[in-house]
């Protein structure tokens, strides 16, 4: 009889409980779907549809791609990855967006090849056991290790995040602000301890904000100065420093018209209309004594008009040939 009562007891509870199979979430489907719809990329040697990945348990893809090269193949991957199409959309818009004019402002050069470190990925977050699962197990992350430029420089963020010169770091710290406003989720070295030598990017869903979808964005950085481009052997352009008039917050009387400066933003200067009409009145004609006229045919000394006036002795000529 008591074993009786204990089986009837675990069948009451079995009823009450509910061991329906984990799903895979519903907008993840969804956002693949709209994004074929807009068809952001070509399906080329570089970007191939795969089979659907269903499981284990709720990881996979509905519509996965293998990819091998962004950009229609100007900038390859050390692999080939499988990523999702929202994914493989917004690494275009970071790499042409972000990544090659950092590329080009830092080295003169663009990236030719990325260093990922994974994409898709059955796993927890961090490969913690008992963890959350993570983005990697629905092919909406991948990890960047580094890049190589078109001249063959290696850029690796696991050396030169920290210990790389002055425009290495500059522009790491580029590319991953700028990825900030790509993707949903970024952490780069210093977000945790599992992060010190990769870029982690993906598109998970954090829920919304008034400004849009929550970001998540470790470490917080801002874009570096942007160097100067390169001397073209002149010598620099002499400082100015132009005084600006800035009209006072008053309205200036009738006919004034204000030169000095002002706080605020006041009306701008006007000149009056009075200034306008006297500046454009033609002055008078002025009269001119009229000129006597020229002797005609009497040589230069023989005609009183044109003598100069006082004595001979007095006048002031140059003799037409030196004297003999």
């Amino acid at each position: 009889m008591p074993f009786a009562a204990a089986a009837a007891l675990m069948l009451a509870l079995a009823g009450c409980s509910n061991y329906e199979t984990p799903r895979r979430q519903a907008w993840r489907g969804a956002a693949e779907k709209a994004c074929l719809a807009q068809r952001p990329f070509q399906v080329s040697a570089y970007i191939q549809p795969a089979r659907e990945i269903d499981g284990p348990g709720i990881c996979g893809l509905y519509y996965p791609f293998k990819v091998s090269a962004l950009l229609n193949g100007q900038v390859r991957l050390n692999s080939a990855y499988t990523l999702d199409c929202p994914m493989i959309a917004r690494l275009d818009a970071w790499m042409s967006e972000t990544v090659q004019p950092a590329a080009r402002a830092r080295f003169g050069e663009e990236v030719a090849e990325i260093a990922a470190m994974g994409a898709y990925s059955c796993r927890t977050m961090n490969n913690q056991p008992g963890g959350r699962i993570s983005e990697h197990a629905f092919g909406n992350a991948i990890d960047i290790g580094g890049f190589r430029l078109a001249r063959g420089r290696e850029i690796s963020i696991r050396h030169d995040w920290w210990r790389g010169d002055e425009q290495t770091r500059a522009f790491l710290q580029d590319v991953h602000s700028g990825a900030c406003g790509e993707f949903t989720t970024v952490l780069g070295p210093g977000s945790n301890i599992f992060h010190y030598n990769h870029i982690h990017l993906d598109l998970a869903m954090h829920g919304n904000a008034s400004s849009g979808p929550r970001r998540i964005c470790r470490p917080l950085l801002g874009p570096s100065p942007v160097p100067e481009p390169p001397r073209d052997g002149l010598p620099n352009p002499p400082e100015i420093d132009e005084e600006v008039d800035i009209a006072e917050n008053v309205r200036p009387a009738e006919g004034a018209v204000p030169m000095h400066a002002g706080p605020g933003a006041g009306p701008p200067a006007r000149i009056p209309d009075a200034l306008f009409a006297e500046a454009l009145r033609l002055p008078p004609a002025r009269a001119y004594a009229p000129l006597p006229p020229q002797p005609i045919g009497a040589p230069f000394g023989q005609n009183s008009a044109s003598r100069p006036e006082g004595k001979p002795p007095d006048w002031d000529l140059v003799p037409s040939a030196p004297a003999r």
